[in-house]
């Protein structure tokens, strides 16, 4: 389809309002007026025509953003030194911090919490309300925000990153223009920062096509999925901070549980499952489910009232899955770079340090008026000599033993202990997760289904949760789920795998339903997707391609 689009210049670009792209859009303005007051500025910033842009495809900012999540203030202490005076949202302050080992009913705790998993003094955050506030931070300083658009397309000239093309809002399910019909436009950058998060969709493909993973190992994921409850005061004192591991995962599956008390009567609860699980049966959302059916965690929700749900892939590679950081016009910042501490189950201090940094080599290649991969290699140098570099090499292989299960990767975690993250080798390889996953030759039980019922009270199925996290999306528009062989579904995925995409999506989107010809057929509900990316990730054969839908849509993660 031909389409006539307007084209707007901007200085800088950034794709995607997190706590990465905020925090870049932030520092590199501050950087700037810095510099306008001593008499210091130059090049394209030094003029009034001089624009800073940030495009979010959620409604507003922090629509699409969730986490468990307990804050390192590191990196905002660095970003916005005066925070504490500008009514950031803060729920409860860290004072009881514990991890336990789940059986099927009961609990051992844990004797005994490395340094850097302790959190006391920490506060608990709702990572929304963070960047909703963080957002409302860059606008009060004059960043341009594009909220309800996409990035849908990179613009390249000559191998350099010029922008992005946004979406096209108003296409029907077949690709015609609607009489609302409003064309993308082209902004045109200077410098592009991609901070789309995990699996981003234009950085998996301006990343494999540049191959900024040469000699990488490859992303590692797991799918977080989240409840906020409301519960009877008197359960749990506000500040509790509990990670659990074990049930209802098996000693083959990494993840793992938290418990944290956002008030006396708040509580966030959520289960992590990686996706690198053999059982084609995986199904995060399930065992989220099931986690809540333990004795223990059953005491503190019974009577209370889910009130909001939401569902995440992580980015747990580490320091080795990170891919090069920087191109001609462009830079990573954020969990498209893979910045995230696995260990310490955090990512939103590093996310805010990756931006910073990558303001700082803005400022300088602005002042230089050189854009290219030799000047923006800066960025990666700063990184290498940051508190963020010396954290993720204390870490640098912890995540990947956890392929060859718990007893292995927990030993191996202890030896990182007592090695400063080496572990059991120097770099311990990895495969892509969805590799790991076990066909019913391989694995014969994976061939009963796992039935699981709900009661609507302590446990939801997958549309009453999508329900609660407030999912929108305009119904006529084409499939951002882009399968590129349906057959494989119809066909061979049914017999190798029994369609693992009806387990892995924890919001429904996928569904085999009896046909007229009494046989089971693929039925996609796209407008269900919470926008967690699992099905780009698990896939056995790779042919599912997670795009960007109509900008606006997905989510409204109020509070999570």
């Amino acid at each position: 389809m031909d389409v006539q689009r307007d084209s707007m210049d901007v200085d800088v670009l950034i794709v995607g309002g997190g706590p990465a792209g905020l925090a870049t859009a932030i520092h590199l303005t501050n950087l700037i007026e810095q510099a306008r007051e001593s008499g210091e500025l130059k090049g394209p910033a030094a003029s009034d025509e001089f624009m800073l842009a940030v495009v979010e495809k959620s409604a507003e900012f922090g629509d699409h953003m969730l986490s468990g999540a307990v804050i390192d203030p590191k990196g905002l202490d660095e970003l916005i030194p005066d925070w504490k005076e500008k009514d950031l949202p803060l729920a409860a302050k860290v004072n009881d911090d514990a991890m336990f080992y789940l059986t099927k009913g009961g609990r051992i705790k844990v004797p005994f919490l490395p340094p850097a998993m302790q959190n006391h003094g920490y506060h608990i955050v709702s990572l929304q309300q963070l960047v909703r506030w963080m957002g409302n931070q860059a606008e009060e300083l004059g960043v341009m925000a594009f909220t309800g658009t996409a990035g849908a397309q990179p613009i390249f000239e000559d191998g350099c990153c010029k922008g992005v093309i946004t979406d096209d809002k108003g296409i029907d399910k077949e690709g015609k223009q609607k009489s609302n019909f409003e064309a993308g436009m082209e902004l045109r950058s200077k410098i592009t920062v991609l901070a789309e998060g995990p699996r981003g969709h234009l950085t998996k493909q301006i990343v494999s096509e540049l191959k900024l993973d040469k000699g990488k190992n490859p992303q590692s994921y797991v799918t977080g999925v989240k409840e906020l409850w409301e519960i009877p005061k008197g359960r749990i004192k506000a500040g509790t901070m509990y990670h659990t591991l074990g049930f209802p995962l098996n000693m083959k599956t990494y993840g793992g549980g938290w418990i944290y008390a956002m008030s006396d009567e708040l509580l966030s609860i959520g289960l992590v499952t990686a996706l690198n699980a053999g059982d084609s049966r995986n199904d995060p959302h399930g065992n989220f489910q099931s986690y809540k059916m333990h004795p223990w965690i059953k005491s503190l929700l019974q009577g209370g009232k889910m009130t909001k749900y939401g569902a995440k892939t992580i980015s747990e590679g580490g320091y080795f899955a990170m891919p090069q950081l920087y191109h001609d016009g462009l830079l990573l910042v954020g969990e498209s770079a893979g910045f995230l501490d696995s260990m310490r189950l955090k990512g939103i201090h590093l996310g805010i340090k990756s931006g910073i940094m990558a303001a700082q080599t803005i400022f300088d290649a602005l002042n230089r008026e050189d854009y290219s991969a030799n000047s923006l290699s800066a960025y990666d140098e700063r990184f290498q000599r940051s508190w963020a570099k010396n954290e993720l090499w204390k870490v640098r292989n912890f995540h990947q033993p956890y392929e060859h299960g718990l007893i292995f990767g927990g030993m191996n975690t202890g030896a990182q202990l007592v090695t400063g993250g080496r572990g059991f080798s120097d770099r311990i390889q990895a495969k892509p997760d969805h590799e790991s996953m076990k066909t019913f030759s391989a694995m014969p039980e994976a061939k009963k289904p796992i039935e699981r019922k709900f009661d609507g009270e302590l446990t939801f199925d997958k549309l009453s949760d999508v329900y609660a996290s407030s999912t929108n999306h305009e119904e006529h528009q084409p499939s951002h789920l882009k399968i590129a062989d349906l057959s494989i579904c119809e066909d061979r995925c049914k017999r190798e795998y029994g369609n693992p995409c009806q387990y892995f999506c924890p919001a429904q989107v996928y569904e085999m339903v009896e046909g007229d010809d009494k046989e089971l057929h693929l039925q996609l509900s796209p407008s269900n997707c919470v926008h967690c990316k699992t099905c780009d990730i698990a896939d056995p054969y790779g042919i599912i391609t997670w795009v960007a839908p109509e900008g606006g849509g997905g989510p409204q993660y109020s509070g999570l």
